[in-house]
């Protein structure tokens, strides 16, 4: 593909994938594999494959065997994310582009049995900093990537499974407590950059929708409600990295408003377990799930507990909204997901907990500082959270 930066793995044969690859990767509910019995191996493409949530799912797929392409822009993906750092791994092809370069680029035979769709402009600084790109990247994106999915599919006249991720700003400044999938959405006035993610979540939702409804396409929504743990960074308003970050460094924990706003954190391991599983379940097409913990804790309280586990005694410090955002920026007091469709859609529950999820994080941080002594947070770029 001219122009486009791409790392093949299969070519010069290069030695298997090692087993130690994911060894540190714990085992989870079984998926079934079409490179079983004898099948061609299953072909999956994940876009934002390099990013947070993104690698995760890529170990996953690899270790059930799976033919993987990842497309991935680096802008907020690290290289670093993927398996042997983008190359060198049987089954594995990385193409680092812009994603709507890239779908162009490839050909007519490219097919895909399953497309994972992660690439995003996500976080509330990147939102309320960069409106534009934030909108652009993710409505213009994804339209792109529904159509290519339909072309694309294991076979002609066959739309691939598609996986397109949502997020649990769609619900807006909604009071009801907790969210349901079904539930009405409030935003604020077009003159908040704040809103601009939700609203441009919400349109990829409704075109993934419309892609079903209209073209058969096998599309399933997937909201996401603060995944967190390994390679997760602060650079774009993530609380816990930062948090993390500011223990290992002995800084005050930056806490905004009073700190009694509650969120509900789940470990992205649980998180990319789950998304092959949906996306096998044919009940599943056509609808969407909420996908994270109910486990609700304040922030302050969050703070507290990094503190705890990680035997800190750093300070805790709040500041006013106002101090990190525009002035009148929005907050939601409470979020938290209804689970009910997911547990009986695929039976899930999240089986890692939040304190094993903080002791995980800093380890990972704890091992970027010791290869990188001169980075702050081990390269984590600070910045401030929701």
């Amino acid at each position: 593909m001219p122009g486009l930066r791409e790392r093949p793995t299969r070519a010069g044969r290069p030695p298997p994938r090692s087993e130690s690859t994911y060894r540190a990767m714990p085992a989870g509910p079984s998926i079934p594999s079409a490179s079983s019995g004898g099948h061609a191996p299953r072909r999956s493409l994940v876009t934002g494959g390099a990013g947070f949530i993104g690698s995760h799912l890529v170990e996953v797929l690899l270790a059930r065997g799976d033919e993987v392409t990842v497309i991935d822009d680096l802008s907020t993906g690290r290289r670093s994310n993927l398996p042997g750092m983008g190359h060198g791994v049987d089954g594995l092809r990385f193409i680092e582009a812009d994603l709507r370069q890239a779908l162009g680029a490839l050909g007519p035979g490219e097919r895909f049995d399953e497309v994972y769709h992660l690439a995003a402009a996500v976080g509330v600084r990147l939102v309320v900093d960069e409106p534009i790109r934030c909108i652009e990247t993710n409505v213009e994106g994804t339209a792109a990537l529904l159509r290519f999915a339909l072309d694309h599919g294991p076979r002609a006249g066959a739309g691939a499974a598609t996986l397109i991720a949502s997020s649990s700003e769609v619900y807006g400044k909604s009071e009801k407590s907790p969210f349901a999938e079904e539930d009405d959405v409030v935003y604020g006035p077009t003159t908040r950059s704040r809103w601009s993610y939700a609203a441009s979540k919400a349109i990829d939702e409704y075109l993934a929708l419309a892609y079903h409804a209209k073209h058969a396409l096998p599309a399933v929504v997937v909201r996401f409600f603060n995944t967190v743990g390994p390679r997760q960074v602060g650079s774009y308003g993530m609380v816990l990295p930062n948090f993390v970050a500011s223990a290992i460094e002995g800084k005050p924990l930056k806490v905004y408003g009073d700190g009694r706003q509650t969120r509900c954190f789940c470990d992205v391991r649980d998180v990319a377990e789950a998304l092959p599983r949906l996306l096998a379940e044919p009940r599943c097409r056509g609808r969407v799930f909420n996908l994270g913990s109910d486990r609700s804790i304040s922030i302050r309280a969050l703070a507290e507990l990094v503190l705890e586990v990680l035997g800190k005694d750093a300070a805790i410090e709040h500041l006013a909204y106002e101090q990190a955002y525009s002035s009148g920026f929005e907050d939601l007091r409470k979020r938290e997901p209804d689970l009910r469709r997911i547990r009986d859609a695929i039976g899930f529950a999240p089986r890692r907990n939040l304190e094993q999820t903080i002791r995980d994080l800093a380890a990972q941080m704890a091992g970027e500082r010791a290869a990188s002594p001169g980075a702050p947070g081990g390269g984590v770029k600070r910045g401030t959270h929701p």
